[in-house]
């Protein structure tokens, strides 16, 4: 099947190439224009995860159902008595204007009162240190879409201008206008704005790094080529998906970002082999042909050599991460769901670049990416690219390295247990969150206008836990005084009628609603035997539903991972204890990365570095999402090791050779790729939103570790401690092996 690709893409390059111009063209188009005038970030939602169907879900769909209010928006005024006289004109007119405005159902202000600020009425919209009071307005709830948004724009614009006038009438005075719709607003710009810094980032980075593997722009710039197709492809599925799936806005980063690394990953494999392959058969001697001639089908016959081999390793590495990410499909929270099908779905791009628009490539330049770039001409140079290019040596620093770790591999494997083993201690004291404005940049105009209702007007500050009964207000009432008299549990609101239900709020002792305190709060009241039924919500009780409902999908999720990638690794090895080792060792990795994760976000030890404020947690999704694109990162590398391992142990070379020449032949374009992918990561880290902060970071050190630490060292220290027994499996098995290999 490879080799028949090879040589129809061989025979057709030109139109390859036009068909992923259309298609990245198209893709780009559909998510930056949109259809209909909806672009891709406009489908985007955001707020904290939830569980379909949780105590905590449900109880926000009746809050939901039964609300008589629509969206709003407040005007938070600081650095002024309440009371200063040439306030009241200018609050009176703004609010003739905005009763003005289609949509709007009530404004809100302390001048609009009788007694005007020093009515006992307008206490709820008084700062609490004297210098400040809020303007609220709220829109009618049975708004189509778009006349709310409309409406939502003009009242932004107004509360805008009365800001100003307000400062011009009165120095000193400032004003913050915010509300649920401007923090969407401002988080799905903020992706928007991460991405792109991302690449900004990354891309020329990689390209200076392939480069320096290729030793010259040409081969450097085919899997750049690939990425910013898988980019667009990327992009296109998300927006696919989000007209069926819920998109939250930190889908987009996080599927760009691992589609992007991989098809560098997957570019750089492919355009390797074809140079070595292309070496062999042009036997080039200082950019001349010496053997063979143009038209002699050495391009095609390298090409199609390449797609399979190299071709074979990449399908099969795309494979195990596709694997990897899709089992977060099982799990019930939307977020996860998305975050695996459009992972999937970037990986098949990813995939279907590299197999065709690269080769493609390829195919045009021939003979060119053997001889030597211009850039090997400038003056000390060719001495740099001589060291990093991809050269074909039987032995260099890499099987060096495995040389002395054969003579010594106890002692390595000690040590890197060891070492993985310290940088997995924080992972002990690990706290789950599900956030909220905390995710938020530090420098968010959104998140300083909440942080001010915060401090000033705690009357406006919504409970932390809200219980939901269908119970008589009498006998709620009268239930309350239970919920009052739990531990920690500071005040209640009075209940209130909410549709059918009756509504208490609950006001944990604690400033941390996700902390253990609200979550002890949370157990305490479900735990409670009330006489009526009872559903509770909150960030607190949110975070317990989405905890409980990864870990009673878990067990099934691991499963399927692990038995597909033992599975994989059978037929791509032979062996049953290669994919059990491989398991292994990528779980001690994982931990690793997890526990630095960790150190660094949730124990605040970077945050300055970094500039994030800790949230006293790991968001729970996140968590989910590194497991899973951690592992298939590591898979990805494994592979590449174990293809080369594998193909010289078949051409007879014993199991110490073929360690110590697989090594050699592909730890060069594993450090190539990591340094490439962890580049990429790394450059979303330097975005503003929270999520996309750890998971770049943890990401980014995940590769580290697992392409030095683990594949540099505890692989080929394994792997010569077991010797011959890596490639034991029982005669049954062997023969199911010969029948289904998918080996070179």
């Amino acid at each position: 099947m490879f080799d028949t690709l090879g040589r129809l893409i061989a025979h057709h390059p030109k139109i390859t190439v036009l068909t992923w111009a259309v298609f990245t063209a198209t893709c780009f188009a559909l998510t930056m224009a949109g259809v209909g005038g909806e672009t891709l970030f406009e489908e985007l939602t955001t707020g904290a995860p939830s569980v379909p169907h949780s105590e905590s879900a449900e109880a926000d769909a009746i809050l939901a159902e039964g609300s008589t209010s629509g969206q709003s928006l407040s005007l938070a005024v600081q650095g002024v008595d309440p009371a200063h006289a040439d306030l009241e004109p200018v609050l009176t007119e703004a609010r003739t204007d905005l009763m003005a405005i289609g949509g709007v159902a009530t404004v809100i202000d302390p001048f609009m009162l009788p007694d005007g600020p020093t009515s006992a009425a307008a206490a709820p919209l008084l700062a609490q240190d004297g210098e400040g009071f809020l303007v609220v307005v709220e829109l009618e709830p049975d708004l189509s879409e778009g006349s709310q948004g409309q409406a939502l724009g003009l009242v932004e614009e107004r509360l805008r201008g009365l800001s100003q006038e307000l400062t011009a009438e009165v120095p000193g005075i400032t004003g913050q206008v915010g509300g649920i719709s401007l923090i969407v607003d401002e988080i799905t710009s903020q992706v928007e704005k991460d991405l792109v810094t991302g690449e900004t980032i990354a891309l020329p980075i990689a390209l200076l790094v392939m480069v320096l593997v290729f030793g010259g722009f040409l081969s450097a710039g085919m899997p750049m080529a690939g990425a910013l197709a898988s980019i667009a492809g990327g992009l296109g599925s998300v927006f696919a998906l989000s007209h069926w799936l819920e998109m939250d806005a930190a889908v987009v980063n996080v599927v760009t970002v691992l589609g992007l690394g991989l098809s560098i990953d997957y570019g750089l494999l492919i355009v390797s082999r074809f140079r070595e392959e292309l070496h062999r058969l042009v036997d080039v001697d200082g950019g001349a042909s010496v053997r063979r001639r143009r038209g002699d089908g050495a391009v095609e016959t390298a090409l199609r050599r390449t797609m399979a081999t190299a071709g074979r390793t990449v399908t099969f590495s795309a494979l195990t991460v596709a694997i990897a990410i899709s089992g977060l499909i099982v799990f019930e929270p939307a977020i996860l769901r998305a975050v695996g099908a459009a992972g999937v779905g970037v990986i098949l791009v990813a995939l279907a670049t590299a197999l065709t628009l690269v080769p493609a490539l390829l195919t045009m330049a021939g003979r060119r990416l053997v001889r030597p770039g211009l850039i090997a001409r400038v003056p000390g140079l060719r001495w740099v690219l001589a060291r990093t290019g991809d050269v074909s040596s039987e032995e260099g620093i890499f099987s060096r390295l495995a040389g002395r770790v054969q003579r010594h591999p106890w002692w390595v494997l000690g040590g890197a247990v060891v070492v993985l083993g310290i940088l997995t201690t924080p992972l002990a004291h690990l706290e789950l969150r599900n956030s909220t404005f905390e995710l938020l940049p530090r420098a968010s105009d959104q998140r300083a206008y909440l942080e001010t209702i915060g401090e000033q007007y705690p009357a406006s500050e919504s409970p932390g836990i809200i219980v939901v009964t269908d119970g008589p207000l009498d006998e709620v009432t009268t239930w309350s005084t239970e919920l009052a008299a739990l531990p920690d549990v500071a005040r209640l609101s009075l209940p209130s009628p909410v549709g059918g239900s009756v509504v208490v709020g609950v006001y944990p002792d604690t400033e941390d609603p996700g902390g253990h305190v609200a979550r002890d709060v949370v157990e305490a009241i479900r735990d409670l035997d009330a006489p009526f039924e009872t559903l509770v919500t909150g960030q607190a009780a949110n975070q317990i539903d989405f905890t409980s409902a990864l870990m009673e999908r878990l067990p099934v999720a691991v499963g399927i991972v692990v038995l597909a990638t033992f599975v994989l690794l059978f037929l791509m090895t032979g062996s049953l204890v290669i994919p059990l080792k491989a398991l292994i060792t990528n779980a001690l990795s994982l931990s690793a990365s997890l526990g630095v994760l960790v150190w660094a976000f949730q124990d605040g030890h970077l945050e300055d570095l970094l500039r994030f404020t800790p949230t006293g947690g790991i968001e729970t999704y996140v968590i989910a999402m590194i497991i899973a694109f951690g592992f298939g990162l590591a898979m990805d590398y494994e592979v590449f090791l174990l293809s080369r391992i594998k193909e010289l142990h078949d051409q007879g070379a014993s199991n110490d050779d073929a360690v110590r020449l697989g090594l050699q032949r592909s730890a060069r374009i594993i450090t190539s790729a990591a340094v490439i992918i962890i580049v990429v990561f790394t450059g979303f880290v330097f975005g503003e939103l929270l999520v996309i902060k750890e998971v770049g970071f943890s990401l980014a050190v995940a590769v580290l570790i697992d392409a030095t630490l683990v594949r540099m060292l505890l692989v080929p220290a394994t792997m010569t401690l077991l010797g011959r027994f890596n490639w034991w499996a029982p005669r049954p098995l062997r023969a199911v092996y010969r029948r289904f290999s998918i080996t070179h």
